[in-house]
């Protein structure tokens, strides 16, 4: 596990998934690392290109722009955040890193700083925001471990988002849901991922 992070770094995945149809579409942006970029699969496989064929298929008029890139973390997504609000005008901000920063022992209040921050220019930008977390494989340690999930937990509270505690929840320990790597998710597990963001995502735009 020690040389996980490696992997983070191996694909970019960047661009918008299929388009709903509509000039009033709402926007939702996806800003994500390698377990939203579909690292190591097809992007038509991907979680978030699922939820737009699902959305797609139930006439709900929502275009999502997955800007997700492999290897990010909270710094390179902030980063990159003012020109993505600027470019797609999003009614909704989906940010989902973190896992970069745990992997490469990056100081969880860093971490916490980064996040609140995306909030805050998505807030400006007139976008509602959700938090998607990940936790750390245990060889991190218990006080790296829980100083990481806790670095969440401030943001979201400071911030006044929800939080979505870890994307990979519904795949447990089984390795058969992962990839070779044992981090990313294989292409049958990313069912499982959509029916565990979706509530998530779709309550942004109630």
């Amino acid at each position: 596990m020690k040389h996980l992070s490696s992997f983070f770094w191996a694909f970019c995945t960047f661009g918008a998934v299929s388009v709903a149809q509509g000039a009033d579409a709402k926007t939702v942006l996806i800003v994500g690392d390698s377990i939203s970029a579909a690292y190591g699969l097809n992007a038509s496989d991907g979680w978030v290109a699922l939820l737009q064929k699902k959305w797609d298929s139930e006439n709900r008029g929502i275009k999502i722009v997955n800007a997700s890139v492999s290897g990010d973390t909270t710094a390179n997504g902030r980063a990159r955040l003012p020109a993505l609000l600027a470019q797609h005008k999003p009614a909704a901000v989906v940010i989902a890193l973190g896992g970069n920063d745990g992997l490469r022992g990056a100081p969880p209040a860093t971490m916490r700083t980064n996040l609140e921050a995306m909030a805050s220019l998505s807030k400006t930008a007139k976008a509602k925001v959700a938090f998607i977390g990940i936790q750390m494989p245990p060889n991190v340690g218990p006080i790296y471990g829980a100083q990481f999930d806790g670095a969440f937990r401030d943001a979201a509270k400071t911030a006044n988002v929800p939080l979505l505690p870890s994307i990979l929840t519904p795949l447990g320990t089984t390795l058969d849901d992962f990839q070779a790597d044992k981090i990313h998710p294989t292409a049958k597990a990313q069912p499982k991922l959509l029916a565990h963001v979706e509530p998530t995502i779709a309550a942004l735009l109630k």
